[in-house]
């Protein structure tokens, strides 16, 4: 049995934050209940992330909501706010991710919800917190990654500020809200208490540069400075980065510059002995490296850096990465299928559990799929 089987989640949340932490709790046991609005459901429905479709929907919405079941209704709408109340009356858990004030306009705050039912844990998720001269700011990925200094830690010195190519700041903030509802969920099991769990994405941007910000304070506030090539960490020196081969790319990161110059048969290193310069001058070490390594293959280079235990690895694009035997290994794919028989494959909970691998059959629902099934069990 999962650990969450029988705990019931009523998900009002739209995007990626929220679906992320309901997906994940979705993953562990819990039943999840997407509560959508009418006609349009949640947004992600038509957030196209590709000009890939599956089914009609975008891939996104796949994605991060499978194995969830979905009710159409207006919370707006009184005989359909009835049933909204009795789903809450119901649940374990209640997210949403609407911007300050909604919720409570709407008529499902904190404090309502926990009239309703006592012992219901509510989770939120806000783009900048509840108060502040930013609370009311669109709270979407890139405008996050934008604010929070995230975008000067990737690329080389001249690139302006770079984007992570992922809506990592949106994974971390549900990753947070799961962390917390599950705590809570724990802590109930022994007092019977619900709880309020709030996450920013701002708060959420900011805790996971937590070495670097540290080391911001620690520096007297310098800057973090990006090497001019090969860049793959502001804070860390040659020979941290990755760099063109002959056929491909080599991912290289910490290792002694002396010993580098012994193994790669590169005598213009043996001149760096100090272990300081290897950030005091990890340019122009980084440089010379560059220029060395673009005349073997990855492979050759692989051969020489592992057999000695240097951290290294070969840069692999999805192609690659998909056929080798090491992913093969990790079974992280799983086909799963819609009401109406659509199949599609997608990756499975990176979780196991007692050596079992998770794994769901359900993929994401159709917008109110399941009303007619969740209003039998609610009215009889």
């Amino acid at each position: 049995m999962l650990p969450l089987s029988g705990y019931l989640v009523v998900d009002f949340s739209q995007f990626l934050s929220g679906p992320l932490a309901s997906l994940r709790l979705a993953d562990l046991g819990a039943r999840v209940i997407k509560v959508e609005r009418p006609g349009s459901g949640d947004i992600c429905r038509h957030l196209y992330a590709s000009d890939t479709l599956l089914n009609g929907m975008s891939t996104v919405f796949h994605a991060i909501n499978r194995n969830k079941e979905s009710v159409a209704l207006d919370i707006k709408n009184e005989a359909d706010r009835k049933v909204i109340t009795k789903l809450i009356e119901r649940a374990d858990v209640v997210i949403h991710n609407f911007r300050p004030g909604v919720m409570e306009r709407l008529g499902y705050s904190y404090e309502r919800v926990r009239q309703l039912n006592p012992r219901v844990l509510y989770g939120e998720i806000s783009g900048y917190g509840t108060s502040g001269p930013w609370k009311d700011k669109p709270g979407q990925d890139l405008l996050l990654q934008a604010m929070s200094g995230l975008m000067w830690l990737s690329g080389n010195a001249d690139a302006g500020p770079v984007p992570m190519g992922l809506s990592i700041v949106d994974m971390f903030a549900g990753a947070n809200l799961c962390y917390g509802l599950l705590a809570c969920l724990y802590r109930r099991s022994r007092t019977h208490a619900g709880a309020h769990v709030q996450v920013s994405m701002l708060e959420t941007a900011i805790d996971i540069q937590f070495e670097t910000i540290t080391t911001y304070y620690k520096d007297g506030g310098c800057e973090p400075l990006r090497t001019a090539s090969n860049s793959a960490h502001a804070y860390l020196g040659a020979p941290y980065g990755i760099y063109r081969t002959e056929d491909g790319y080599l991912a290289l990161a910490m290792a002694s510059i002396p010993q580098l110059a012994r193994l790669l048969e590169c005598p213009a290193l043996a001149d760096y002995r100090e272990p300081a310069e290897a950030f005091e001058k990890r340019d122009e070490i980084k440089v010379i490296l560059a220029g060395h390594l673009r005349g073997r293959p990855t492979r050759h280079w692989l051969s020489i850096l592992e057999t000695a235990d240097i951290w290294c690895a070969d840069v692999l694009d999805w192609h690659r990465l998909l056929a080798h035997d090491g992913f093969k290994a990790l079974d992280m794919f799983q086909q799963v299928a819609m009401g109406d028989g659509f199949t599609y494959p997608t990756t499975r909970c990176p979780i196991r559990i007692d050596g079992e691998v998770l794994k769901a059959v359900r993929g994401a629902p159709a917008l109110g799929e399941h009303n007619q099934r969740i209003m039998e069990e609610l009215y009889g």
